[in-house]
C-alpha cells in the first residue's frame, strides 16, 4: 500500500453542507491549517450570536478558525499566502475568492458544487434541481477559476432525487457524498491521477439564490409541479398561499386524480384543484399556530366546498 501524505489545507466552508467535508478532511489525516467561514451573526427570536456550523465543528476539531468580511485586501491575503498551502478546499463559503487567493496554494482551490456540472452553477443548485424534475444530481469537485462555477472538473458522483426527495434529504445525501468524494479528490491529486475535464458549453443552466416568494404557491400550475416545489422548498423557505387574506403554510400534499378550476376546494379533506389534477393539503400550518391536517383546518374555517383560493 502506497504511503499517505498528509497535505497543508485550508478549509473554507459555511453552513451545515460543509461539515460532513471537514470532519473528513479531518478524519483522513490531513494537515488543516486553518479554516474559514462567514462571522457569527444574530439569529432566532433572541437575536444572539451564534456561530455557523463549520466554525462550531472546527472549533471541536481544535482548529484554528478565521471570521474575515472580505478576502479582498491585502492584509488577508497575505495572512493566507502565509499558512503555505499544498491547497485550499471550499464548500459553500459564501465570499468571492480573488485572484490572488485563489493562485495562493500549491495545487490553487478545489470547490465542492452540489451539482452535475455544468447544470446548476450557482446558489441553490438543490433546491433547483428538484423543482425542475430532475431524476439525478450529484457532486462535482472542481479546480476553481475566477468564473461562477466555470472551473474544471476533477471528479463527479451521482445521486438519484426520487418521488420522495426533498431538498433536506438531498442535501444531507450531498454533503455526505461530498466528503467522501473531496478525500478521493485530493487522494487522487497526491498520487497525480487527476484529469481536470474543461466543462462543456453545452447544457449550462444557472441556479439562481431562493427567495421567500419562491414558496408562494400558484394554483394554476399542474399538481405535479407544486408538489416539486413544496419537496424543493423544505425546510427553507417553505411554501404558502393566502386565504382570506391569511397567509397559510403548506407542509405536506399528495396529488390526487380530481379536476376542477384551478384554485377551487373540491372537497371536505382540502383537495385544492391545480392547472392540471389536484392536491390533498396534507399538513398546513396557521401563523402561530401548530401544524395540524387539512380536513382539521377545513372544519375550523367552516369552508364550503367550491371556495376559491
Amino acid at each position: 500500500m502506497k504511503a499517505f501524505h498528509p497535505l497543508r489545507i485550508a478549509f473554507m466552508g459555511t453552513p451545515d453542507f460543509a461539515v460532513a467535508a471537514l470532519n473528513a478532511l479531518h478524519d483522513a489525516g490531513h494537515d488543516i491549517a486553518a479554516v474559514y467561514c462567514q462571522p457569527p451573526k444574530p439569529a432566532g427570536r433572541g437575536h444572539h450570536v451564534q456561530k455557523t456550523p463549520v466554525h462550531r465543528c472546527a472549533e471541536e476539531l481544535g482548529l484554528e478558525v478565521r471570521t474575515p468580511k472580505s478576502l479582498r485586501n491585502e492584509e488577508e491575503q497575505e495572512r493566507f499566502r502565509a499558512l503555505n498551502l499544498d491547497v485550499a478546499v471550499v464548500a459553500a463559503y459564501g465570499l468571492i475568492l480573488p485572484k490572488a487567493i485563489l493562485d495562493a496554494p500549491k495545487h490553487g482551490c478545489i470547490n465542492i458544487h452540489g451539482s452535475l456540472l455544468p447544470r446548476w452553477r450557482g446558489a441553490a443548485p438543490i433546491q433547483r434541481a428538484i423543482l425542475a424534475g430532475d431524476t439525478e444530481s450529484g457532486i462535482t469537485t472542481m479546480q476553481m477559476d475566477e468564473g461562477l462555477d466555470t472551473g474544471a472538473m476533477l471528479l463527479r458522483e451521482s445521486v438519484a432525487i426520487t418521488p420522495q426527495t426533498t431538498a433536506q434529504s438531498l442535501h444531507d445525501a450531498l454533503a455526505t457524498t461530498g466528503g467522501r468524494l473531496i478525500v478521493q479528490t485530493l487522494d487522487d491529486m497526491t498520487a497525480g491521477k487527476l484529469h481536470p475535464v474543461p466543462q462543456p458549453e453545452e447544457g449550462v443552466t444557472y441556479a439562481a439564490k431562493l427567495t421567500r416568494e419562491d414558496g408562494r404557491i400558484d394554483w394554476n400550475k399542474p399538481a405535479a409541479e407544486i408538489e416539486r416545489q413544496l419537496r424543493a422548498l423544505h425546510p427553507w423557505p417553505g411554501c404558502f398561499f393566502t386565504l382570506n387574506g391569511e397567509t397559510i403554510k403548506l407542509l405536506a400534499a399528495e396529488i390526487v386524480d380530481k379536476t376542477g378550476s384551478a384554485g377551487t376546494l373540491l372537497d371536505d379533506t382540502f383537495t385544492v384543484s391545480c392547472g392540471t389534477g389536484a392536491l390533498r393539503l396534507l399538513s398546513v400550518q396557521r401563523a402561530g399556530k401548530a401544524a395540524t391536517d387539512g380536513a382539521s383546518l377545513l372544519r375550523g374555517l367552516r369552508l364550503p366546498i367550491g371556495t376559491k383560493l
